[in-house]
């Protein structure tokens, strides 16, 4: 994810009216939230993160034209201020990031164009920043709207450079991005600590007409003036010249952070000529890893004699780590996993210990005591809430756990597993593996078959048609790609007119691409933003994924679990492409509370266990052969299985994301692993090992958006838990009540974006505010939950 700083998106919020309190979702906790650009999605097994964070036209009825960068005079303005005597103004001209274009050009942007072009582009927004703080009145007009155009062209512009940094990463875009970046960050600190900005939203906030003003405006201001604060604008020079310092060394150091587990993970290969010591890997894999062979050099590698290159990326890492029957392997794989970035030049320990360092140094310049207090201020929760959460969850998750272990040690011992009464990190993913397709008789490899991508995309959208109304239909050609595998979809709403596009990205890339999988934007749907006579700009997104490529002639056949992530990814797409707010910076997933985010992705997972949308998509990619019937009854059996395991490890991630930034002292007695080791005894019934260095590689809290926020993802599951109840509520068999249930979560979850109050917004979907006990109920866990 891109780190930006507040100060560059201070994309104005409020807090919404008091309703009843519940026991975790007080309306009374809801803050205004940070804007990020992008969504990880969390770690999912104990061997695979799926979603590690990256980083930070012509249509029918004209209803999109252009989104641009800058006006079309842009270039030409730049050029003449003259901001760089070594680049020329013809250079500048045909610079394609200061060009007026309708969809960003990723096919053209290199990275020569990136030093000229954002130097370009922030001495012009100084300078109209400079005249917009000379002239600017405490009204829409002269405020917000001419501070969302300027604000939206370094979104667009800084969010195309990111973004292929994050998919076609190169030297020498790093480096280039790495040279401005300090100016960009200057640029952002100067706007979020613009006295004359802040001085005219306190005016706003305080005149007679505020009452006049719809929930989203009074939202957007009152966020902003939170913003200015947590930016820094109260203090003193001294003070906010250290807290710009921090700032911008906190910057480097996550992109540093991030670009080290990169680096990290694609420099381990290891060959393998032997097909005895990749015994029990399916065909699926052998031919990936035959296919990285060529791409190293060996020609004439095949699925079937080798040679096999095994990297870290996850494609390659899981079915090791499932299938392999060589322990030596497995260890020696996992090994090298658990130790991503934490030795030699790519070592991340010190950077860890900088930045926890440097947030703490932060909150204390801005009044708070340690930095969790700084991120719940912009957050539905608190710490006393959160901690109350996490400790109900691991309560009712630590029996059922404990219970997973002992009925793996059991398995392995009934199959003459000489390590079965001492299984440890390298076994519990292939015991696990063998005893599900024990219990359940299916292999998750036998599946692959039946989730070909393109009958995957298919059964997805035409899910969205029934629950959203919305129609998704390809667009290729239409918009530049950075990569031939990128797909472009256009959004129809059912009178055919295009409300939304977006990018999919589906394909590991592990030579040029992070892994994980996310959503980011691209652009807002924005009223002010609007042009060529139109009344809105439309939203556009891009998805990005990790999942297997096609070999040979076989299309890509994913696991149930990268079906799972697509669903994820585009939950969160559908809450940026369906919104209705048309103020941009309230529009779709901005200002959405950080805790309530994951909400409608997670909410689309539930629909992969229905089984008309699983039928929909389980079709044999060669017979056209629907999954069979008791297949699927043997999945969604399998569903619960080792729930208590997989919510303690998301547990463990937000209990230790949570104490490094509460009462961590930097320095002091503790060091980063010993508070690992701590955390892990309530929360992971094999002890990690003591040479664990996980959190090098924990790139959502030290890279991400999720510092002090981790539990996000258990506090937003339980409304995405909750919200699905509704449908089962209504009857999922009822494809009426099932398409007015969906018209009512588009209405309300999807539509209203950052406008409205996250529990006002679900309250309103829902009759009723959240409860945990569908979560519980979902992962089998409800029984050992009332018995805590």
């Amino acid at each position: 994810m891109a780190t930006t700083s507040r100060a560059s998106l201070s994309l104005l919020r409020r807090s919404p009216p008091k309703l009843p309190n519940s026991k975790f979702f007080s309306s009374s906790q809801f803050r205004p939230s940070t804007f990020r650009k992008s969504y990880p999605c969390p770690i999912w097994s104990s061997s695979f993160s799926f979603c590690l964070p990256p980083r930070s036209t012509s249509t029918s009825s004209l209803s999109f034209r252009h989104f641009s960068s800058s006006p079309p005079s842009m270039s030409s303005a730049v050029a003449a201020s003259a901001v760089d005597s070594a680049v020329s103004d013809e250079s500048l001209s045909s610079n394609p990031l200061l060009q007026d274009f309708d969809f960003p050009p990723f096919d053209s942007v290199d990275a020569k164009h990136v030093r000229p072009g954002i130097r370009a582009l922030l001495q012009q927004l100084e300078a109209e920043l400079e005249e917009l703080e000379k002239s600017v009145e405490p009204s829409w007009p002269k405020l917000v709207e001419p501070l969302e155009k300027l604000v939206d062209r370094l979104v667009v512009v800084w969010g195309t450079i990111s973004h292929l940094k994050a998919v076609k990463d190169t030297p020498e875009l790093r480096a280039a991005i790495e040279d401005v970046q300090p100016e960009k960050v200057k640029f952002q600190l100067r706007l979020g600590q613009s006295k004359p900005f802040h001085k005219a939203f306190k005016a706003i906030r305080e005149s007679a007409d505020w009452s006049s003003l719809s929930e989203a405006r009074q939202r957007l201001v009152e966020a902003q003036l939170k913003e200015a604060v947590l930016t820094g604008i109260a203090l003193d020079d001294e003070k906010r010249e250290e807290f710009n310092k921090i700032e911008q060394e906190l910057e480097k150091l996550s992109h540093k952070f991030s670009e080290n587990v990169l680096d990290a993970t694609k420099k381990f290969e290891k060959l393998i000529t032997d097909k005895k010591e990749i015994e029990g890997l399916p065909p699926s894999a052998l031919g990936l890893f035959a296919q990285a062979a060529v791409s190293k050099g060996h020609e004439n590698a095949t699925a079937e004699s080798g040679p096999w290159i095994i990297t870290l990326d996850a494609p390659s890492y899981l079915p090791v780590m499932q299938h392999a029957k060589n322990r030596a392997l497995r260890e020696e794989v996992y090994r090298a996993y658990l130790s991503r970035a934490s030795s030699g030049d790519l070592d991340n320990t010190a950077i860890i210990d900088q930045i926890l360092k440097l947030r703490l140094d932060k909150a204390k310049l801005l009044g708070y005591q340690n930095y969790a207090e700084v991120s719940m201020a912009v957050k539905m929760a608190t710490t006393e809430k959160v901690a109350e959460l996490l400790e109900k969850l691991r309560s009712a998750s630590w029996d059922p756990a404990v219970q997973d272990m002992e009925d793996l040690k059991k398995y392995a011992k009934s199959q003459g597993a000489e390590e079965a009464d001492s299984l440890t990190h390298w076994d519990t993913t292939f015991w696990s593996e063998r005893l599900r397709e024990s219990k359940y008789d299916y292999n998750e490899e036998e599946l692959r078959p039946y989730f070909s991508l393109p009958k995957v995309m298919d059964g997805l959208f035409s899910l969205a048609k029934t629950l959203f109304g919305v129609d998704v239909e390809p667009a290729d050609g239409l918009a530049p790609v950075w990569n031939n595998d990128v797909k472009f979809y256009r959004v129809k709403d059912s009178s055919g007119n295009p409300i939304a596009y977006f990018y999919f990205d589906p394909y590991s890339r592990p030579s040029e691409k992070r892994g994980g999988a996310w959503m980011d934007e691209v652009v807002s749907r924005s009223r002010v933003m609007a042009r060529n006579g139109t009344s809105v700009r439309l939203p556009v997104a891009h998805m990005v994924c990790n999942q297997t490529p096609p070999v040979g002639d076989k299309p890509s056949l994913m696991t149930f679990r990268e079906v799972e992530t697509v669903f994820h990814e585009f939950g969160h797409a559908l809450q940026h492409m369906l919104t209705k707010q048309d103020e941009g910076l309230v529009a779709g997933i901005r200002n959405v509370e950080w805790d309530a985010v994951e909400l409608p992705s997670q909410f689309m997972e539930n629909w992969c266990y229905h089984r008309d949308t699983l039928m929909s998509i389980a079709k044999h990619y060669q017979t056209g052969e629907t999954l069979p019937e008791e297949v699927y009854k043997k999945l969604l059996a399998a569903r619960t299985f080792r729930a208590g395991s997989f919510s303690l490890r998301q547990l463990k991630f937000a209990s230790i994301d949570l104490e490094l930034h509460t009462t961590y002292i930097p320095g002091g007695p503790e060091s980063i692993y010993d508070v690992d080791q701590r955390i892990s005894v309530k929360t992971q019934v094999v002890p990690p090992l003591p040479e664990d260095r996980f959190l090098c590689s924990f790139s959502h809290i030290f890279a991400g958006g999720y510092a002090a926020g981790y539990y996000s993802y258990k506090w937003a599951e339980v409304l995405s838990a909750d919200a699905f109840s509704a449908f089962e509520d209504a009857g999922l068999d009822d494809i009426k009540a099932v398409k007015e249930t969906g018209e009512r979560f588009r209405n309300t979850v999807l539509a209203l974006g950052g406008g409205k109050a996250p529990l006002k917004v679900f309250v309103e979907f829902r009759g009723r505010e959240p409860s945990p006990e569908p979560l519980l109920r979902h992962n089998g866990l409800l029984a050992a939950s009332a018995s805590a």
